[in-house]
């Protein structure tokens, strides 16, 4: 036990008497608390014990509540509590597997101020020959008004019963895409944000975001951005596959279309505008099956691009290349959009070259009926076959073209109910409803769906 000296001690002087010390005991230990050797052991101790922890610190701080004169000319060692952020657990708000699990949250692209891309190579390579004529004088401007009005239209009602069927909606950010950029490679404009299955792909709690080879998508990240980084923030993964400088070397210049037999002649024989100058990839030419993601070499994703998925998502996941009779490959699901857990919608007019490997896996082949879209609907970016291009909102329900009434009944006949809405005017500039959406969050675990 320690109490204070009885003895009346100068300012700043403080003593420590046992009891049963003798008065001359007591002068001896005043006189050795004012040694500067004293004042020197106080600052150590308080330095020592302040790292201690908080517990031990108030223990010191109560022995030693004053100091010599001499160790009051030390610095003082404040001590503070530290500030400690703990990580709190919750939900990781991206997190999707496959095209089939319930649905949860999903980012729809937006048509507001669509561009016409410039006509170059890249883009004469994956558009019809009845079209050119539309890029050569549009490529660069906006695409016409009224139509565009009407898509927008379209894509908010389509938002508007996604909500209703309990799906949380996400737009991009709208961009100027009129403005023209330089690179030291190549100038070009903008073209829009409208498909944002081309350009994010998630995988499990990831989400990536695709090299795309076309020079008018060059910045159409930059839409998605506000998205992805509160993303981020909230847990998720965020990965960037290498930006390509999209140089003259990326792309056949000389690549010799003319006609829809030359397309077919050079697909078959793996020809395609883009070289394996550096990666490249549409998000949208792949297909997930849980622990199975399934591409095609396409005119806008090369083998490069494929190899660095296949490295980026190893061991977890495995890639398989599948290749279609397609004269002009551009994204999957239009030609092999899987449906369900070993079900998948496979293009009659784009079978599957290795279509045997599905069937010997146990996996039901349903072949979509005709496309009723009238020939003189303009289709500037895409074929008919956007009617196969559907949403699944679960294994359940899917969302179809409402004007598509061959699809709905191949849908009923599967036990699916259809959400039938009219997006005809948004087909136009390239896409069905799997191109105009990216499933964020989809209710499931990994599986494994195909051996």
């Amino acid at each position: 036990m320690f109490k204070k000296g009885k003895k009346k001690l100068p300012p700043q002087r403080v003593g420590f008497r046992v009891r049963g010390q003798s008065q001359g005991q007591l002068q001896e230990a005043d006189e050795a608390v004012s040694s500067p050797r004293y004042s020197a052991l106080v600052c150590w101790l308080l330095t020592v014990y302040s790292q201690l922890g908080r517990a031990m610190t108030g223990w010191v701080q109560r022995a030693f509540q004053s100091t010599s004169s001499s160790a009051a000319a030390q610095p003082q060692h404040a001590v503070e509590e530290e500030h400690v952020t703990e990580t709190v657990q919750q939900e990781c708000p991206v997190c999707s597997y496959n095209e089939w699990d319930p649905l949860e949250e999903v980012i729809v692209g937006r048509a507001e101020n669509a561009h016409v891309p410039p006509f170059t190579v890249e883009v004469k390579a994956n558009t019809y020959e009845k079209y050119w004529p539309f890029y050569q004088k549009y490529g660069g401007q906006s695409f016409p008004a009224d139509h565009l009005k009407k898509a927008v239209a379209e894509i908010e009602e389509m938002c508007n019963i996604l909500s209703h069927e309990g799906v949380t909606v996400r737009r991009p950010e709208p961009i100027d895409w009129s403005l023209e950029y330089k690179t030291p490679d190549f100038t070009s404009s903008g073209m829009y944000a409208a498909m944002p299955r081309d350009i994010l792909i998630v995988v499990g709690n990831e989400i990536i975001e695709a090299p795309m080879a076309w020079r008018a998508r060059f910045f159409e990240y930059r839409a998605y951005r506000p998205l992805i980084k509160e993303y981020f923030r909230k847990g998720a993964k965020w990965t960037t596959a290498p930006k390509p400088t999209m140089a003259d070397e990326l792309y056949d210049q000389d690549y010799p279309i003319r006609t829809v037999e030359d397309r077919h002649k050079l697909a078959a024989e793996g020809k395609f505008v883009t070289t394996e100058h550096e990666p490249c990839f549409d998000a949208a030419d792949f297909i997930r099956a849980g622990r199975d993601l399934f591409v095609q070499r396409s005119q806008v994703t090369n083998y490069m691009g494929i190899e660095w998925m296949r490295r980026h998502l190893a061991p977890d996941y495995k890639i398989h290349i599948i290749s279609f009779k397609d004269p002009n490959p551009m994204h999957i699901d239009a030609t092999f959009n899987i449906i369900g857990p070993g079900l998948v919608l496979s293009n009659p007019d784009r079978p599957c070259r290795q279509i045997d490997m599905f069937k010997k896996a146990g996996w039901t082949i349903v072949k979509p009926p005709t496309p009723l879209i009238p020939d003189d609907h303009p289709l500037w970016m895409s074929s008919k076959w956007l009617s196969m291009n559907v949403l699944m909102l679960d294994e359940k329900r899917v969302m179809v073209d409402a004007n598509e009434s061959t699809i709905h009944k191949m849908f009923e006949s599967l036990g699916i109910k259809t959400i039938k809405v009219n997006i005809r005017h948004a087909n136009s500039l390239g896409g069905g409803f799997h191109c105009w959406t990216t499933d964020v969050r989809r209710r499931g675990t990994l599986q494994s769906y195909f051996h």
